[in-house]
């Protein structure tokens, strides 16, 4: 009985440190992001892929990608960022609206992509909620000073 005990004790206390370290990686995550690009809104009911996302630059020149999952559909983020986005001062420039949804924006020399795509799983299709995958690069002619950094490499390499 209390090896029993233990075993639960013990498996409560992996999963319950497991979901603190993911809401606590969340957290600073989006702190992070709303620092670097204070300008740019992200739906509150996302969450971060931490694999995929990476910002490289400070202020205004940051670049990089931010994946995000949501429960939100495609058109549902649609409408969020049509709204949320021109609030914060960003242009569209451009957008392709079919199944995945694609949306270009422009503030201060940086370029926004944003593409959308309904994000699939059974779980989703019992409960009627396909959510969607965020995909969004940032971009700014300045964060890459060098046009062509790898010229001249070919020359130092050993036959």
């Amino acid at each position: 009985m209390k090896f029993s005990s233990f075993i639960s004790l013990f498996l409560l206390f992996v999963i319950s440190g497991c979901s603190i370290f993911v809401d606590e990686y969340q957290t600073n995550q989006k702190k992070v992001i709303e620092f670097l690009l204070s300008d740019l809104p992200i739906p509150e009911d996302s969450s971060i892929k931490r694999d995929s996302t990476v910002l490289l630059g400070n202020g205004d020149n940051v670049s990089g990608r931010i994946m995000l999952d949501t429960s939100s559909s495609p058109a549902e983020n649609l409408i969020f960022y049509t709204e949320e986005a021109l609030a914060s001062g960003w242009e569209l420039m451009s957008s392709k609206v079919g199944e995945e949804i694609t949306l270009i924006y422009f503030k201060n020399g940086r370029y926004a992509t944003l593409e959308m795509r309904p994000k699939r799983s059974f779980g989703g299709f019992i409960a009627g909620n396909v959510g969607s995958s965020i995909n969004i690069s940032i971009s700014h002619p300045d964060s890459v000073t060098l046009e062509n950094p790898f010229l001249g490499l070919t020359e130092n390499i050993p036959d």
